[in-house]
């Protein structure tokens, strides 16, 4: 049932989003998910993406996963640009460097198996594919601290350990790349906090990129990165609780959301620039600066 080697630790892989645009057809017309989309996130690094649904978070995510393929731009995981590679290449990055785990855990998980034979059974894929050997399921049940569960079945345990056994699963191949849509939006709160907690395990202990999609801020705020995606763009980016403005590629400034329900769309902004970089000033209205990023 498991290789007995014991492999090196993969680390994480670095991936680069540039100029992406999606669209979905509907009902005879397109509908634009991302609108020029441009993101990088370091081999290590754990990103969490943050926004209320419909603003095209999760779309961004399955394009991570090579899952579809953006109508514009690129997307690069490592070395490889996604939109280039064929089907077949595509199953085998999924196989063995990129991990995709869905929100739903009866979407990741064989019920009635232990925790253990899930783990196993989603590094076969990979086992197959790759010279670097598996770990063993209960050595890394036991490394990410669930080793209770290890030999349970998934059925009897409650939803947040069911989750947090499908993350292990979602590693159990040493992916280089972990994704996980929305996967504390059906618990509570303590629950929340054990996932969030077995994340920040895997990419601490495995060295994995680690990429998530939440719309809960207290979440997104446990992550030292953050980044807002809203209208189908990056609005804005928070590290280690503070937040910042981002110069998208087109180069429109972005804006945190608490400096827009000051400034709303089409606001007027003069920009005061001065040694130690600028300040935007409303044209109308209350004479108050906004910092904006150092030059």
């Amino acid at each position: 049932m498991t290789d007995t080697a014991t492999p090196a630790l993969p680390g994480g892989v670095d991936v680069h989003v540039v100029g992406v645009v999606h669209l979905y057809a509907h009902e005879g017309s397109d509908i634009v998910a991302l609108r020029g989309v441009d993101l990088d996130i370091a081999a290590g690094e754990m990103v969490a993406l943050l926004g209320p649904s419909g603003m095209g978070k999760s779309t961004l995510l399955r394009l991570l996963a090579g899952l579809m393929r953006p109508s514009a731009g690129q997307v690069w995981v490592g070395d490889a640009e996604l939109s280039r590679m064929n089907g077949k290449d595509l199953q085998e990055l999924r196989a063995t460097e990129v991990s995709y785990v869905l929100q739903e855990t009866a979407h990741n998980l064989l019920p009635f198996a232990t925790a253990a034979q899930n783990v196993w059974f989603a590094q076969q894929g990979g086992r197959r594919r790759r010279r670097r050997p598996t770990p063993d399921p209960v050595e890394l049940l036991g490394m990410l601290g669930l080793a209770d569960v290890a030999q349970r079945r998934v059925a009897e345990l409650p939803r947040g350990e069911q989750q947090q056994v499908a993350l292990a699963a979602g590693v159990g191949s040493s992916p280089r790349l972990l994704l996980a849509d929305e996967p504390t939006s059906q618990l509570e709160s303590a629950a929340s906090a054990q996932v969030v907690s077995l994340l920040q395990s895997i990419n601490h202990r495995l060295g994995t990129t680690v990429v998530l999609v939440t719309h809960d801020p207290l979440v997104a705020g446990a992550f030292p990165r953050s980044v807002i995606i809203r209208d189908g763009r990056v609005g804005a980016e928070g590290r280690q609780g503070e937040q910042f403005a981002v110069v998208d590629g087109s180069g429109s400034l972005q804006l945190p959301p608490d400096v827009l329900e000051r400034f709303p769309p089409m606001t007027r902004l003069r920009v005061l620039r001065h040694a130690d970089g600028i300040d935007l000033r409303p044209v109308d209205g209350p004479d108050q600066p906004v910092d904006g990023p150092d030059q």
